[in-house]
């Protein structure tokens, strides 16, 4: 697992360094720099994809992240023309990269000794990982298949879109981290718990698929009970955007690493807790999550995982970005809220999951007349 992330001149980061934990939660008002963050550690794996790390560049733009230029990925008021990521590992793996930044070429140049070859080894250069970005793929007919991508790399895509497929060709596998089995479930198959769980969501759902081999696509039905089957399109956004989430989760081998964005989306708060809760059992289960969320949903899901003894409080970490104006020049600064035994989080700063609170004493205030 990894143990901590430092970046320089990264983007809206001059210099900052952020503690991970098995499970860590990113919070913050709209570009305040929690995608930044997962874009420093999507970049160097696309960079090792793309054949340029670990002896030449900075892929800037590919399937995972397109930053732009080099000038967007440099920090507006770097002193230095260079930006440097460096990632420290559980197990005493460093991998530290460095960048020098070519202002007539507008290109990133890696400038620093070679980098160990066994922190490619790790999860987040290998086959144990999982990318979701918060736009992943809606309802549809029919799904995408890639025997490449499903098969031999076991990739449910970026945005979800070959989930289907893996959830056709894995089904009968069971679970690796028997511990998330839920207890309604038929069986550990993936298939099983993935309807079980989904059931959270949506009480009753039950999924079926249908390969089309010959025309590369896969499509999926739901049915509630004994009612016929329904076309993926004819059931609410949740349960497509979550099916994704839930097979990448329930499919994670122990040192899998799942950056995921947005879990919330498109899901009523029941279904945004129990997603902060499975969340939590995967973690505790030695699946390492990096998560950007909205939602104080998905948070109290974790902080009731905490209380209910299912992760150790200090295998969580909180990080809340707040973007900063100083000498007409803008940051991020980053704040790291702890939270106990009890769930209960030692500090609020302001715009931290505080809304409701706002509105609440809004209207504990007499109308105006």
């Amino acid at each position: 697992m990894i143990d901590f992330v430092a970046l320089t001149n990264f983007k809206c980061f001059e210099q900052q360094t952020l503690k991970l934990g098995n499970i860590t939660l990113l919070a913050g008002l709209n570009s305040s720099g929690k995608s930044s963050f997962i874009q420093s550690l999507l970049l160097l794996r696309q960079s090792y994809y793309q054949g340029l790390l670990p002896s030449s560049g900075l892929a800037l733009n590919g399937d995972l992240v397109a930053i732009g230029t080099a000038q967007d990925a440099l920090f507006e008021g770097a002193v230095e023309d260079q930006i440097g990521f460096k990632v420290n590992w559980k197990d005493g793996k460093e991998g530290q990269w460095i960048f020098n930044y070519d202002r007539v070429a507008d290109v990133l140049g890696l400038n620093s000794k070679p980098t160990a070859f066994d922190t490619y080894d790790t999860s987040l250069f290998n086959n144990n990982f999982q990318y979701l970005t918060a736009e992943r793929i809606g309802p549809r007919p029919f799904f995408e298949t890639s025997e490449f991508q499903v098969r031999q790399r076991r990739q449910i895509g970026t945005r979800g879109e070959y989930a289907a497929h893996f959830l056709s060709v894995y089904r009968d596998e069971n679970i690796p981290n028997i511990s998330l089995s839920h207890p309604k479930a038929e069986s550990h198959s993936l298939i099983e718990q993935v309807r079980a769980w989904m059931g959270e969501v949506s009480p009753g759902t039950r999924i079926e698929r249908k390969l089309s081999p010959n025309m590369g696509l896969v499509s999926l039905q739901y049915s509630y009970g004994l009612s016929s089957s329904y076309r993926a399109t004819n059931v609410g956004f949740g349960i497509t955007y979550t099916l994704p989430i839930l097979v990448a989760v329930l499919s994670a081998r122990v040192g899998t690493l799942i950056l995921l964005e947005n879990p919330e989306a498109h899901l009523h708060p029941q279904g945004q807790a129990m997603m902060g809760n499975l969340l939590a059992l995967a973690a505790n289960c030695g699946v390492q999550i990096i998560l950007e969320t909205h939602s104080d949903h998905v948070l109290n899901g974790i902080r009731l995982a905490v209380h209910g003894g299912k992760i150790k409080p200090e295998d969580v970490c909180i990080h809340f970005f707040q973007r900063i104006e100083k000498n007409d020049q803008a940051s991020t600064q980053v704040s790291s809220p702890r939270i106990d035994r009890n769930g209960r989080i030692d500090q609020w700063p302001d715009g931290f999951f505080d809304e409701w609170d706002k509105s609440l004493d809004a209207l504990l205030e007499p109308a105006q007349e």
